[in-house]
């Protein structure tokens, strides 16, 4: 009977191991591992597109016309860990100096960040557009949520300084590009960076993947997140604990301009409001009222614009 106890228990057990490594293994391939785009808990967030003025409306469409006639050159980097990385450049014939680093969301690519271009380059800046790694035209197998992509843009910053001239840089993220350059204000950066963007930031991997974890399958996160999460430190050398953004933000000293939708259920509000007050350096931030994930400039761009070059002229006099 002891035997036949021990038998059983052992199956039920293996059976466990079995379903928990496969349930890792598929859930390492829809949040980490570089693919195809995967489904996201957004909640009920309100397509507030349809509520932007005409004004609104003008503005993002002649700044797509504009961007789709550019022809930015391509810029190389080889990472810390080997991979080539690829960016888009467009050069400014103001020559002012001044520079950008536009940094795109989870799954996404450099073009998806080209609605920005044309007001950056109004503003007489030269506008740097990466292919975060495992992401378009660079290289990578994994998505590293800005972790490895901190030091990446490190990179890309002494590149603009080095090989373009860049002294006044600033970074522009959204979603996880928000996390990444937010990640990177925590490192030792040069003079010449003189402010941080930041729209619709989590506050780290651990929580962002346990919000979508609970509201997309009805999970907690133990023990399936922690599993992945050691999984990801073999594979892709992090791990989910690791890669926070409040950590590295607390030791930033640039000046930050943190955005948030009211309403964003992908990356949740709060998660604004504990990365705002965790965070060092001087600070601002603006929660733009009924718009979900990352949509405040398609929805205010006229104010998005004039609170973008309120920060930049304010950030560039200090």
């Amino acid at each position: 009977m002891r035997r036949k106890i021990t038998l059983i228990s052992g199956i039920i057990v293996s059976v466990i191991i079995t379903a928990l490594l496969f349930a890792t293994n598929y859930f390492y391939s829809e949040a980490v591992k570089r693919g195809e785009e995967v489904e996201l808990h957004r909640g009920d967030e309100p397509v507030a597109v349809e509520a932007a003025s005409m004004e609104d409306q003008s503005i993002l469409q002649e700044a797509k016309s504009w961007y789709s006639e550019q022809e930015p050159v391509t810029v190389e980097q080889t990472s810390e860990d080997g991979l080539t990385l690829v960016a888009d450049y467009l050069k400014n014939p103001d020559d002012s100096g001044k520079a950008v680093i536009l940094a795109h969301g989870f799954r996404s690519q450099k073009e998806d960040m080209g609605d920005y271009v044309k007001f950056y380059y109004d503003q007489g800046f030269d506008v740097l557009m990466p292919d975060a790694r495992g992401h378009g035209e660079s290289e990578g197998a994994y998505i590293g949520y800005g972790w490895h992509d901190r030091l990446d843009y490190v990179n890309w910053i002494d590149i603009l300084i080095t090989n373009h001239e860049a002294e006044d840089i600033f970074l522009h993220g959204n979603s996880m590009g928000a996390a990444t350059v937010l990640m990177t204000s925590g490192e030792e950066l040069p003079g010449e960076v003189k402010g941080i963007i930041a729209d619709s930031s989590y506050t780290t991997v651990m929580e962002e993947l346990t919000h979508q974890l609970k509201h997309l399958y009805n999970l907690p996160a133990f023990p399936l997140l922690n599993f992945t999460s050691a999984m990801t430190k073999v594979r892709a050398g992090y791990s989910f604990t690791e890669a926070s953004v409040i950590a590295q933000v607390g030791n930033n000293t640039r000046p930050l301009f943190m955005i948030h939708g009211a309403e964003d259920e992908l990356v949740p509000t709060e998660m604004a409001l504990e990365l705002y007050e965790e965070a060092g350096g001087e600070k601002e931030l603006w929660v733009v009222p009924e718009v979900g994930h990352t949509d405040g400039y398609e929805v205010a761009t006229a104010e998005y614009e004039d609170r973008l070059e309120g920060f930049i002229t304010e950030a560039l006099n200090d």
